[in-house]
C-alpha cells in the first residue's frame, strides 16, 4: 500500500484524492460490497485552506479533525462557502469541550468514557442538534490510547443509551501501529454486531483496504490525500 500512495512533495491533493476513491472501489468490489456503503474521511488535521479547498473542490465533503479547537479556527470560514461539507471528529474529546464539538460537528468518534458522555447529552438536549456518535474500542488495551477496553464495551454502550439516552451509531478503533490490523477489525465488527451498531469507523491510510474486507463503513484517510505532516 505505501508505496502507492503518494507523498507530499510528488503529489497534488485532488489527484492523491482521486487515487485513494479507485483505491476504495477496488476494495469493495473485491469484498462484494456496494461503494455507496463506504464513506471517506479526508483527515484534514494540521493542513489548512489552502490544502483543503482544493480537496473540497475536487468532490470531497467529508473531512476528519483531530482537536476541536482547530477545526474551530478553521473551518466556519470554508463551511460558509462549501455548505455542504460534513465534518467528524475522530481525536480525542475533552468534556469540556463538548459544547463546541456538538456544535461544530456532524459525527463524533471518540465517546469512550462517562463524563464526556455526560457532558454530550447536556448540549445535545440544550443544543438540539444530534451528532453521529461512536464508541472508540481500545482493541489493543494500550495504556496512552483513549477508548474503552473491549472486555467493557458491551456495558459502556448500555450505559451510554440508557443512562446518557445517547444515540450510538457505531464503533471507531485504532489497532496498535506494531500489530497486523485484521483481528483489531474483526474484533471491533464483533462487539458492533452483537450491539446492534451497523456503523465501523475503521481504516486509515496505511490499512483502509483491509479495514473494507472487515466491514469498515467510514475510513480515515490522511496522508494518502494530503501527504505527510
Amino acid at each position: 500500500m505505501t508505496s502507492e500512495h503518494p507523498s507530499a512533495e510528488t503529489s497534488h491533493s485532488p489527484s492523491a484524492l482521486a487515487e485513494v476513491e479507485a483505491e476504495i472501489a477496488r476494495a469493495c468490489a473485491e469484498a462484494g460490497r456496494d461503494r455507496a456503503s463506504v464513506t471517506l474521511i479526508a483527515v484534514s488535521k494540521t493542513f489548512g485552506a489552502d490544502n483543503i479547498v482544493p480537496v473540497i473542490e475536487a468532490g470531497q465533503r467529508v473531512f476528519g479533525e483531530n482537536r476541536v479547537q482547530e477545526a474551530k479556527a478553521k473551518w466556519p470560514a470554508m463551511s460558509a462557502t462549501h455548505p455542504d461539507v460534513v465534518l467528524h471528529l475522530i481525536g480525542p474529546l475533552q468534556s469540556n469541550k463538548a459544547k463546541d464539538a456538538v456544535a461544530l460537528f456532524h459525527a463524533i468518534h471518540s465517546v469512550d468514557r462517562p463524563s464526556v458522555c455526560q457532558a454530550l447529552a447536556k448540549e445535545i438536549q440544550s443544543q438540539g442538534k444530534h451528532p453521529e456518535l461512536f464508541v472508540q474500542i481500545n482493541t489493543g488495551e494500550e495504556a496512552q490510547k483513549a477508548g474503552v477496553a473491549p472486555a467493557q464495551a458491551d456495558a459502556f454502550i448500555a450505559s451510554c443509551r440508557k443512562d446518557y439516552g445517547l444515540t450510538i451509531s457505531g464503533l471507531m478503533c485504532i489497532p496498535p501501529v506494531n500489530e497486523a490490523p485484521a483481528p483489531h477489525f474483526a474484533l471491533t465488527g464483533k462487539i458492533a454486531a452483537r450491539n446492534g451498531l451497523r456503523n465501523l469507523s475503521m481504516g486509515m491510510s496505511a490499512d483502509f483496504t483491509v479495514a473494507i474486507k472487515f466491514g469498515a463503513t467510514h475510513v480515515r484517510v490522511g496522508s494518502a490525500i494530503f501527504g505527510h505532516r
